[in-house]
């Protein structure tokens, strides 16, 4: 199913905005799990009906019990049920009788404890489908809805009202990332709008609960912490309608350093990892995809904090000319740009204190500032004026309480009367020395957010930069009608003739099946020639002694086409080959790998990467969705690590990046084409001086 199912919605945000909560496990037991909600609804003082029920008790704390779900009201809209996981399908079908709305399942031991209880989890399945119950678990640690005073989780949770009504949204798999992520943020004095723990997926997973959000004002952006996502294309689509209404998710997905799932032995296969190819389609469908617990903290903070989401160049003023330095070697390897000042700004800056501070990014003020605080004032104006900066960083020293008030109360008060609309941000230099507490509040009630690292701000801000200047791609069409091609290999020749009406460049040639055809052909496209031997069968030529190029002449061509065929005859006597292809030789070129395959979670997918060695030794490669315009591709191509020898390298001229490109997204089309194919590798693309194109000289099609 790549769709959220509409149906289940209602369900989904009845469990999460619950009017009616019944308890099944309800206990008075310190530490249990069913006084632990119980206890959490009382402390947030939830304003709905509470049903207890426990078949050994008649009341609990002067609230009455019921001994099975079978016994309780109709329509009760969340049922928790902390009990033994043995006892959890006759619980769900009890709720099921009585038209509950959704359920949460702490129990343990269903999909995640082997087959018997993979089998109890079917059950919990089916049953959730017919009676169109929402279900949150098993295994999962539940919901807590700060706007709605709603805490349904046994741990003991505390209300935080998030201000304004809003908050960020916390969707995890893993319930203890999902309390470790909102405990951070409410220890920075951020709010939280809800937390879901959606355990094993039972039926509804981070893509139900996500969908529930996106037109929620109350969640002002969405932080997601997911292992595996069980219905990729769902989220894909959910995502890009986030970032069309203007609502970021940012995403922390683990599994970077695995092995891909499947390695074939084609380049494409073995380089497309399943966590960089999730990356690259998250990305593209308007998700901020980052690499740490610490990373997906402190976007969160900026989102929430700052006036508008930093975009473009940044600006930094600091008071030390060794760390402006080390920012400038952190914003390269970061790719945060830094941009130079603008003439009128120079100008202003080079004013205030002539031969002393000079104007330029970042900001040294030099020790100037400790005699003339107020320089932080007066060098902020300018750069807030300045079209050429997105966001302005102060990275400060500080050195005890009494140097941190001196220096911020400028900073405070220009803050105070300048109202900037672009973020400002404060990163101390100093790590855990000690900073007044009212001065960090001070800050944050002016929307500037307060970090102990400037290298983490500065993380943070070159991924929030790297998402906002990536376009989303317009939707894709249907895939063009194809005839779908019979399972096995497609040897060169045929993969080639495939791949050409999709704007695949390929060298002239045709297949020869005699030595009179081979001559003709040659005799066509102009000498020298390259011959290769043609078979299914027979994927690594090479090898073979199956390839032999520049044959220059038809006299070279007969001795040339004797010799092919007594190497293939040595190296598989009973190899019937389909001909042999007789192409024009090509001119010298930068070589690249173009691959394509469709993942069968995400669809088709494209790669890019350096020829040779390269890419492999290296992982000198880009991935990317297949559907890309050539612009967007041409822009990954140039991001290689290797991109300096497309770019002109050492006396030759660039090379046609856009040719190669097209190539590219020719591949990606044919493999939207043929959702049958598994595999394309086309290795290698050759990419000529500018203008004047590139050329796939072998390809390789691998279906089923």
């Amino acid at each position: 199913m790549n769709d959220v199912d509409p149906a289940r919605r209602g369900a989904i945000k009845r469990l999460l905005a619950p009017k009616s909560v019944a308890i099944v496990g309800a206990s008075p037991t310190p530490g249990s799990l069913g006084g632990g909600v119980l206890g959490n609804l009382e402390r947030f003082g939830f304003k709905g009906d509470i049903h207890l029920v426990n078949p050994s008790r008649s009341e609990i704390g002067g609230r009455p019990c019921v001994a099975s779900t079978r016994d309780l009201p109709m329509g009760v809209d969340a049922a928790v049920l902390a009990i033994p996981g043995k006892g959890v399908l006759d619980a769900l079908r009890g709720c099921a009788e009585r038209g509950v709305g959704g359920a949460i399942v702490f129990s343990a031991g269903f999909a995640e404890a082997g087959p018997e209880g993979a089998a109890r989890q079917r059950e919990i399945v089916e049953l959730a489908r017919k009676s169109g119950m929402a279900i949150e678990g098993p295994n999962c640690l539940g919901v807590v809805n700060y706007i709605d005073n709603v805490c349904l989780t046994f741990g003991v949770a505390a209300p935080f009202a998030p201000a304004g009504g809003r908050g960020v949204a916390i969707v995890s798999q893993s319930g203890a990332m999902a309390t470790v992520l909102r405990a951070a943020l409410h220890a920075r004095d951020i709010g939280v709008s809800c937390t879901v723990s959606t355990g094993n997926e039972a039926i509804d997973g981070v893509e139900d609960f996500l969908d529930t959000m996106l037109d929620d004002p109350a969640h002002a952006c969405v932080a997601m912490v997911v292992e595996q996502f069980r219905k990729p294309r769902a989220f894909l689509a959910l995502a890009r309608r986030a970032r069309k209404i203007g609502k970021v998710v940012f995403l922390l997905h683990p599994g970077r350093g695995q092995a891909a799932r499947q390695s074939a032995a084609t380049h494409t296969g073995a380089l497309a990892g399943d966590w960089e190819v999730m990356r690259a389609c998250a990305q593209s469908a308007g998700v901020c995809v980052v690499e740490s617990l610490e990373e997906i903290i402190d976007v969160c903070e900026i989102a929430m904090r700052s006036p508008r989401l930093p975009r473009g160049g940044v600006a930094m003023i600091t008071d030390s000319g060794a760390f402006k330095a080390i920012t400038l070697d952190t914003a390269e390897s970061l790719g945060l740009r830094m941009p130079e000042l603008s003439p009128t700004s120079s100008e202003i800056i080079g004013a205030i204190a002539p031969g002393l501070i000079l104007p330029t990014n970042p900001l040294d003020l030099t020790a100037q500032a400790l005699v003339d605080p107020d320089l932080y004032r007066k060098t902020l104006r300018p750069l807030l004026d300045d079209d050429a900066f997105g966001s302005v960083l102060f990275g400060v020293i500080f050195s005890s309480p009494h140097m941190a008030h001196r220096k911020n109360k400028p900073i405070v008060d220009a803050l105070r009367d300048f109202k900037p609309e672009k973020p400002v941000f404060l990163a101390m230099l100093g790590d855990e020395a000690e900073v007044p507490a009212d001065l960090i509040a001070q800050f944050r009630e002016l929307k500037t957010p307060f970090f102990r690292s400037p290298e983490r701000l500065m993380r943070a801000l070159a991924r929030l930069d790297q998402w906002a200047s990536r376009p989303l791609p317009p939707e894709g069409g249907e895939a063009p009608e194809a005839e779908t091609l019979p399972a096995g290999t497609v040897p060169e020749h045929r993969a080639k003739k495939l791949l050409r009406p999709f704007g695949v460049a390929t060298p002239k040639g045709d297949l020869a099946q005699a030595l009179v055809d081979a001559v003709a052909v040659a005799a066509r496209v102009g000498y020298p020639v390259a011959l290769k031997a043609q078979s299914a069968a027979l994927s690594h030529k090479s090898d073979a002694g199956g390839v032999i190029l520049n044959v220059a002449s038809a006299e070279a061509l007969r001795d040339a086409w004797t010799r092919l065929h007594g190497n293939i005859a040595k190296a598989n006597p009973a190899l019937e080959l389909d001909g042999v292809l007789v192409e024009a030789m090509s001119p010298r070129g930068v070589e690249l790998i173009v691959g394509a395959r469709n993942d069968p979670d995400w669809g088709a997918i494209v790669l890019v990467g350096m020829g040779g060695v390269t890419a492999e030794a290296l992982g000198d490669v880009r991935i990317m969705p297949a559907g890309l315009g050539v612009d967007a591709i041409a822009a990954e191509i140039s991001a290689l690590k290797g991109a300096a020898l497309l770019k002109g390298f050492r006396g030759d001229g660039p090379r046609d990046i856009r040719a190669a490109a097209e190539i590219a997204a020719g591949v990606g089309r044919f493999a939207q084409a043929h959702p049958e194919v598994r595999e394309i590798d086309i290795n290698p693309v050759l990419v000529l001086p500018e203008g004047q194109g590139a050329l796939a000289l072998d390809a390789l099609i691998e279906v089923g």
